[in-house]
């Protein structure tokens, strides 16, 4: 494990440090002597009794009680994050990832991209002066991040965002993108990530707006699943009031992605654009036919 990752974590409980023990390749806890392993230079930091808890998910009318640790360890084994993608997919992702960039400005000193899945945050940031921590719920797509794009300024950590192993007030940007539609807890983990940032900080959020929760019955449990695991929809509204405003300077929402664009298959036309002129096309249909597939909030720290 490189050494510097120590100054970013600390116990996802409690307000305690770790010390590395080389020799075992353990996190040991200063306070409680916890030891917490680390493999493939990746510290696992959950805490003990998280993997056995069953946590309700509110809002949702799903009648049953949803491991989602679990639920996304074997997500990580079936689905292969870094498969090729092609066509409205591969056009939504690029224009996703570009939406969230144009909010990333000058240099700054330490990103988290929570959620890391296929590491494109690292992709965009590895060559530069910044620190780049990829955090995940699941061991394999922490180590394949790593392998993907090896660099001595890229980091990554498997744990919880609703109990982050990592330090208050210590990254100047964090990325949540797609990732908020499916956690148990939204206003746990929007307040939890936003006390990771330093003052003037940036939590960056991106979901589907407005989405109509599908379901369907599973064969194997015989109970309604929501497709592709979506088990909250946002708007503006319900966005704004996950945040406890505490120390929040300033909220801002992008709506972006037209859905007559994507339903009568433009994006292969658009694709040639830049993202400026993109945004230009996307921002004037958005106008006309108010029809915005997904929603960016960037919550600011004072």
């Amino acid at each position: 494990m490189k050494k510097e990752l120590l100054k970013y974590l600390k116990h996802p409980t409690l307000e305690s440090n770790f010390k590395y023990d080389s020799s075992k390749n353990t996190l040991i806890d200063k306070v409680e002597g916890e030891v917490f392993r680390v493999v493939e230079k990746i510290p696992i930091l959950f805490p003990k009794e998280e993997r056995e808890l069953n946590i309700d998910i509110k809002g949702s009318d799903l009648n049953k009680n949803f491991k989602y640790i679990d639920h996304y360890l074997k997500d990580a084994e079936e689905f292969d994050y870094y498969r090729k993608i092609t066509g409205a997919t591969a056009h939504s992702r690029r224009r996703i990832e570009e939406t969230i960039l144009s909010e990333i400005e000058g240099e700054f000193d330490s990103i988290l991209d929570v959620g890391c899945g296929r590491a494109w945050v690292a992709k965009n940031y590895i060559n530069t002066n910044s620190h780049v921590v990829s955090f995940d719920i699941a061991i394999a797509n922490t180590v394949k991040a790593l392998k993907k794009y090896p660099a001595n300024n890229h980091f990554a950590v498997v744990g919880d965002a609703l109990n982050p192993p990592l330090k208050k007030n210590t990254f100047d940007y964090i990325v949540a993108s797609e990732i908020i539609e499916h956690v148990a807890d939204p206003a746990k983990f929007v307040n939890s990530l936003f006390a990771l940032l330093k003052p003037s900080g940036k939590l960056i959020i991106t979901t589907p707006y407005n989405e109509k929760l599908k379901y369907s019955m599973c064969i194997h449990c015989n109970k309604k699943t929501p497709h592709n695991a979506h088990i909250h929809s946002f708007n503006e509204d319900k966005l704004f009031a996950l945040h406890n405003q505490i120390d929040l300077k300033k909220v801002v929402f992008r709506k972006f992605s037209n859905k007559i664009i994507d339903y009568l298959r433009l994006y292969k036309i658009f694709n040639i654009l830049n993202y400026k002129l993109w945004k230009l096309v996307d921002d004037f249909y958005n106008f006309i036919f108010n029809k915005p597939i997904r929603i960016m909030v960037v919550f600011e720290k004072k």
